[in-house]
């Protein structure tokens, strides 16, 4: 049988590391600019209870989203051993594009897929890249689309990024900007015949609530008094994401299982989108819970405390660690099923079912 198959990962991690202490001196203001009344310490350790982040990445300030993507795109070939010329595809998945220091504009044009080919030196024509914008769950949407595209007979060698600099779109008198951070995650994917093992892609699940919902997560100006209101920075309402994505996305995995054929006792691993800690504990519970079952031990890896959320660079950056064995208790094997999952801006939730190769 033809299926999409992961064959190479890579990632870029930051190097700087940001610590919880590092914000120990802000001032957090409300969204009417009214300071926090809360001790900025006690702003600190209940975020660090409800999130699980103890610390975070930032990339230097020359260093762009498409440079970091550039160098998570060489990984992802050279452990494929493919030649990069023979990509059909390149996908860049990424919300804010290059950020222009200072400024905090987005430059988008040329798009960051066409200048990560650049930076790859990938002269062929028939190689074509493109950009897109889907919220968090963007890179797992790009999986979803390079998929499509392959049964299609559109492709049959792609790579799929997923790159972001949020240090430089956060308010630093905002607490959410605690969240947020920088880095790079990337996979080819072939079309290939698997024989008899069915490995690859098995089934996936997308859905767009853009009601009220499509601005659960903007672009504001600072809460600061005093900040530069024509300079604006990404924004989170963060109880109502909560309780959308606590409440829709164990459908939407549901969904994905459900089409693939997979039981949920098949599953070896859930690779969701590191958005907060206590979130995607609540949304595996609540998908289990549709199964009447519990969630087994080690089910759900998680980087989130020592990397933060870089949007949609959490999962493929987490999947590669898992792959290489770099993440403490946590290993896949050819034939363990996982479960991929992301929610984020638009509001978007996607999932895919995938069979280790």
């Amino acid at each position: 049988m033809m299926r999409s198959v992961i064959t190479g990962t890579g990632s870029y991690i930051p190097p700087e590391i940001i610590k919880n202490a590092a914000f120990q001196d802000h001032v957090f203001y409300t969204n009417e600019s009214r300071p926090l009344e809360v001790p900025v310490q006690e702003i600190i350790s209940k975020f660090k209870a409800i999130t699980g982040i103890e610390e975070r990445r930032y990339a230097p300030p020359e260093i762009t989203a498409s440079d970091m993507a550039a160098e998570a795109a060489r990984a992802a070939i050279a452990d494929s051993g493919i030649d990069p010329e023979t990509l059909d595809q390149i996908i860049v998945a990424h919300n804010y594009g290059n950020v222009v220091p200072v400024t905090h504009q987005s430059d988008c044009v040329p798009s960051l897929a066409s200048r990560v080919k650049f930076n790859l030196g990938i002269r062929n024509p028939s190689c074509i890249a493109f950009d897109l914008l889907f919220g968090c769950p963007g890179w797992l949407q790009g999986l979803i689309q390079a998929d499509i595209n392959c049964r299609a007979g559109a492709a049959s060698r792609c790579l799929i990024i997923g790159t972001e600099t949020l240090s430089k779109v956060i308010d630093p008198a905002d607490r959410d900007s605690m969240l947020f951070s920088d880095g790079a995650g990337a996979c080819i994917i072939e079309y290939k015949d698997t024989h008899e093992q069915d490995t690859g892609i098995l089934g996936s699940c997308t859905q767009s609530d853009c009601g009220e919902e499509a601005f659960y997560i903007h672009y504001g100006k600072s809460y600061a008094p005093a900040g530069d209101h024509y300079i604006h920075y990404i924004k989170m309402k963060g109880r109502k994401v909560y309780e959308y994505a606590v409440s829709q996305a164990p459908r939407a995995m549901k969904a994905c299982l459900d089409k693939s054929g997979i039981s949920i006792h098949e599953l070896k691993k859930i690779f969701i989108h590191q958005a907060n800690e206590k979130m995607d504990a609540a949304i595996v519970h609540e998908l289990y819970k549709l199964y009447n079952t519990r969630p087994p031990a080690g089910i759900m890896p998680m980087s989130i405390g020592h990397l933060g959320n870089s949007s949609v660079a959490t999962i493929p950056t987490l999947y590669h660690l898992v792959k290489k064995g770099l993440l403490e208790d946590h290993r896949v094997s050819s034939g363990d099923v996982v479960l991929f999952a992301s929610i984020g801006a638009g509001m978007n939730i996607n999932a895919v079912c995938y069979r280790e190769h």
